[in-house]
C-alpha cells in the first residue's frame, strides 16, 4: 500500500502510533495553555543590552536565562532563552508575559504557584520548571546595577 509516495511499512505504522500516543499523552497531562505556550512560546529571544539578566541551571539540568529592559521603574520588555523541555518553555513564555509592564516589586512578588496557576496547572513532576523560571527572574533582578536608580528613571 502506498502512502504519500512512500511504501507503508511496519516502521511507518509504529511511528504513526507513537506520534498519536505522544499527542494524546500531552493533551491529557498538560493544560491547553501549557501546550500552547510550549508550542508557540512568546518572548523567546536574547535581548541586546538588557538592564538585567539572570541565568540559572535547575537541578534537572535545564538552563534558563531572563533578560529585562526597564523604563521608569517598569519592566518594558522581558525575554527568555532555555534549553529546557516543553513545560520549561511554557513557564518562561508565561512568566515573561506576566512581568511585562509590571514594576520591579510586582515582578518580584510572583511565586511559582502563581505561575503554575496562570498556566492552568502543571503535573507535580514539572513544578520545578516554574521554580526555575521564577528563580531566574529573581536572579535577573539581583543583577540590576542599582534597582533604586532604575526605579527613579
Amino acid at each position: 500500500m502506498e502512502k504519500e509516495g512512500f511504501m507503508d511499512t511496519d516502521f511507518d505504522r509504529i511511528a504513526e502510533a507513537l506520534e498519536k500516543w505522544i499527542e494524546e499523552y500531552t493533551q491529557s497531562a498538560f493544560s491547553s495553555t501549557v501546550v500552547e505556550e510550549a508550542s508557540n512560546p512568546k518572548n523567546l529571544r536574547r535581548l541586546a543590552e538588557p538592564d538585567a539578566h539572570g541565568r540559572v541551571r535547575g537541578w534537572c539540568g535545564d538552563t534558563m536565562e531572563i533578560y529585562l529592559r526597564l523604563v521608569g521603574g517598569q519592566i518594558e520588555v522581558a525575554t527568555f532563552m532555555t534549553d529546557g523541555c516543553g513545560p520549561t518553555l511554557a513557564c518562561g513564555s508565561m512568566l515573561t508575559k506576566m512581568v511585562a509592564d509590571s514594576s520591579i516589586e510586582e515582578a518580584l512578588a510572583i511565586t511559582p504557584a502563581q505561575l503554575i496557576d496562570a498556566l492552568g496547572g502543571l503535573p507535580s513532576e514539572h513544578a520545578h520548571c516554574a521554580e526555575l523560571a521564577v528563580r531566574t527572574l529573581r536572579q535577573a533582578m539581583e543583577n540590576l546595577a542599582n534597582p533604586i536608580d532604575k526605579a527613579s528613571e
